[in-house]
């Protein structure tokens, strides 16, 4: 445990960014999970909006630094192929 102020400040600090930084994590994965769930049902259109919420909350939590960059374009790029082809008329699952 630190004994210095300055210390004991930062070890609050990380604390506080860490519990920040998982419920944005925990907000992308919510409307990536809504997004695939709508795209095995085939509701495109519900899809298509939950698309949009993850692609929101992604690249909310990049621009906080919660998410490198690759990783947020990794994301959103994988998500919308999935997306594409399922309109192309291919299920879900092959995608």
């Amino acid at each position: 445990m630190a004994n210095i102020k300055s210390a004991k400040k930062r070890i609050e600090i990380t604390r506080i960014r860490t519990e920040r930084n998982k419920r944005r994590k925990s907000a992308i994965k919510h409307w990536e999970k809504e997004f695939l769930n709508a795209l095995n049902a085939g509701e495109l259109n519900k899809a298509e909006e939950n698309l949009r919420q993850a692609v929101k909350y992604i690249n909310k939590a990049r621009n906080k630094g919660a998410l490198h960059d690759n990783t947020a374009n990794r994301k959103i790029s994988r998500l919308t192929i999935r997306l594409n082809k399922a309109k192309q008329g291919l299920t879900a699952k092959e995608a």
